[in-house]
């Protein structure tokens, strides 16, 4: 979550939470889900759509993500972070704008302690963002923006995908969840696309859902067919996502 700037710290939502067969999520004072945790398998992503915001692992050696830099904006149920800090075992930092998101997910989620490697941000993304400590420095940035009503994202212009691209390193590579019931996927890809270059854009398809996962690297590359599929089975071996099937919904903006 980030803030309208005509936000105040009164209008933040209250948090709370639900379980149904097995299931953990995590609400902002209305039915939509923001997050959601397995019970008996806590550090697993469950939804389909946060398995994709993953997909920058095609674009990288596996042998070197533990030496690589993931930064959520948005903590959501914590899931992105306690896969990138507990499975992936990267230098991690999320930047969450309700101190109630950050309670929940330590007493409810098992987010784990902040250490040397994992940093918790209480700030309003869009700004802290600015900051030139971050710049250049982030290997995987993970958007996924949403306030209480899902209704579209909260951060959605060329401006703000380009302070997103000044945080990547040259290899970087920024996902952002574009699931909304009053946005526009095709408006939100050309702000990308402008900050970004369009060759620099790769996109899946919807899920069954709704939500749309658009990949952006700070640097364009083609990797071959061959190599996405060699890379693919790396991943799903080592870490049990389903990268292979993303190749099947998965797209450059350009050919």
């Amino acid at each position: 979550m980030a803030r309208r700037h005509t936000d105040t710290d009164d209008e933040l939502p209250e948090v709370n939470f639900s379980d149904y067969n097995g299931v953990r999520c995590l609400h902002l004072g209305t039915e939509w889900v923001q997050g959601s945790m397995i019970l008996d398998d806590p550090y697993a992503i469950e939804l389909e759509y946060v398995q994709r915001m993953m997909a920058w692992l095609l674009f990288v050696d596996p042998a070197s993500v533990a030496k690589l830099h993931a930064m959520q904006l948005g903590l959501g149920a914590g899931t992105l972070t306690k896969f990138c800090r507990k499975t992936l075992r990267m230098k991690t930092t999320v930047i969450e704008l309700n101190p109630q998101v950050l309670h929940a997910c330590r007493g409810w989620f098992k987010l784990p302690p902040e250490d040397a490697k994992l940093k918790i941000v209480i700030a309003d993304a869009s700004l802290e963002i600015l900051h030139s400590e971050w710049h250049g420095t982030v290997d995987a940035l993970q958007v996924d923006l949403y306030d209480h009503e899902a209704a579209a994202p909260v951060m959605d212009d060329e401006a703000f995908y380009g302070d997103c691209r000044a945080l990547l390193t040259e290899g970087g590579c920024m996902t952002v969840n574009l699931f909304g019931r009053a946005s526009s996927y095709e408006r939100s890809l050309e702000k990308i696309a402008a900050a970004f270059g369009e060759d620099a854009v790769w996109a899946f398809k919807p899920t069954r859902e709704g939500n749309t996962v658009v990949l952006a690297q700070r640097t364009p590359s083609r990797p071959g067919r061959e190599a996405l599929a060699q890379r693919a089975e790396a991943i799903q071996t080592r870490w049990n996502l389903p990268a292979t099937k993303w190749l099947r919904v998965f797209k450059p903006l350009t050919k």
